[in-house]
């Protein structure tokens, strides 16, 4: 009987080797093996076609090109648009060339950009920031004037602040691919190119909301959430609700009980999965509006988590242990637990820790 299985290539990422299909580039095969390996993205975005290629943050060496001809590729590549081939070696972070670029490329990305971090909205959700912390230095050589904008005003719901664009473009592929028509685009050129409306348009269509999730940094953000919030204070909850528009799978943002902004669920690369309709973000702002189905999962190095302690972990203590348990490898010890303080005090750590206290402090 003939084989149909796919056919599947395989390529090493730092040392770790993956099997992926063909036609998949480097930075999707890091995905699949982890956050660990997989090299930061500030233009890639998966759902959007064409994406990529443009900010070279992602930045790679391909040290043996293929089994069949194993030459490293004689310069770095943008993981995002190079495709895999199999027996492909690939060094990231292994690579000090690589990480060197990486910090030359938060330069350029910094050298317009506004260091306005505590009064943009963006502020603890921005991938930039976490570009910057993770691969950038501390200073700058740049002492030029920063290139400025005039501001503009580019409809009721959408704020542009374009003095902090990158030019990722994902903006422009988003009103492309998921709306009817788009007014908006890349003008001019160079130093000089920005995004910009045509003939002054304002950005009304009913999907035209995504492009504020999509923006890597705080040049797009949400009329109705400015300047309302910082985001380490809110707390995300998923919900849905019945939209004819849209899937109506949403994020709500909640300062107490009110619900101070709607966004689309995003994964764990902060790519949209289900991309909403202006109606579910901008007008349905009542919890009764919505079927909550509970809080969202949000990642540890975030603080977007930062204070949301459950409520168990306090008022119930065994929830604590059961937690810590599940979550932790038990230490491999093989002296009894003890639960009740009088076992502890008769316990010869106890009182080997009593008699250095009152050796050094000289009370009991």
């Amino acid at each position: 009987m003939e084989n149909t299985a796919p056919q599947l290539f395989k390529v090493t990422i730092d040392g770790v080797e993956v099997e992926v299909p063909p036609g998949t580039t480097i930075l999707q095969a890091a995905r699949k093996i982890g956050p660990e390996v997989a090299p930061p993205a500030m233009c890639y975005y998966e759902p959007l076609k064409g994406s990529g290629g443009k900010c070279r943050a992602c930045l790679v060496r391909v040290s043996a090109g293929s089994a069949k001809d194993p030459r490293p590729m004689p310069k770095l590549v943008a993981s995002c648009i190079t495709p895999i081939q199999d027996g492909m070696v690939v060094e990231n972070f292994t690579n000090p060339q690589v990480v060197d670029a990486r910090k030359s490329v938060v330069e350029f990305l910094l050298i317009n950009h506004p260091l306005d971090c505590p009064v943009c909205d963006q502020a603890g959700e921005c991938h930039l920031q976490d570009f910057s912390y993770e691969h950038g230095v501390g200073t700058t050589r740049y002492e030029e004037d920063r290139r400025t904008f005039e501001k503009e005003d580019i409809g009721p719901y959408i704020q542009l602040h374009m003095t902090r664009c990158i030019l990722c473009y994902r903006c422009v592929y988003t009103a492309d691919q998921i709306t009817d028509k788009r007014v908006h685009g890349v003008m001019n050129r160079g130093d000089h190119a920005e995004i910009s409306t045509y003939i002054g348009q304002a950005i009304d269509n009913d999907f035209s909301g995504n492009v504020i999730d999509v923006c890597p940094v705080g040049a797009l953000t949400d009329k109705t959430y400015r300047f309302k919030n910082r985001v380490w204070f809110s707390k995300p909850v998923d919900a849905h609700c019945e939209c004819e528009k849209c899937s109506g799978k949403v994020q709500l943002w909640y300062r107490g009980d009110e619900v101070i902004r709607v966004t689309a669920r995003k994964n764990e690369w902060g790519e949209v999965n289900d991309f909403i309709c202006n109606t579910c973000r901008f007008e349905r702002k009542q919890t009764s509006q919505w079927t909550i189905e509970g809080p969202t999962k949000v990642s540890r190095a975030s603080v977007i988590s930062a204070n949301k302690y459950s409520k168990n972990l306090v008022t119930k203590p065994d929830f604590a242990l059961k937690l810590a348990e599940s979550q932790y490898k038990k230490i491999d010890d093989d002296r009894p637990y003890l639960h009740e303080m009088s076992d502890i005090q008769q316990s010869e750590d106890y009182k080997a820790l009593m008699a250095k206290d009152e050796k050094y402090f000289g009370h009991k």
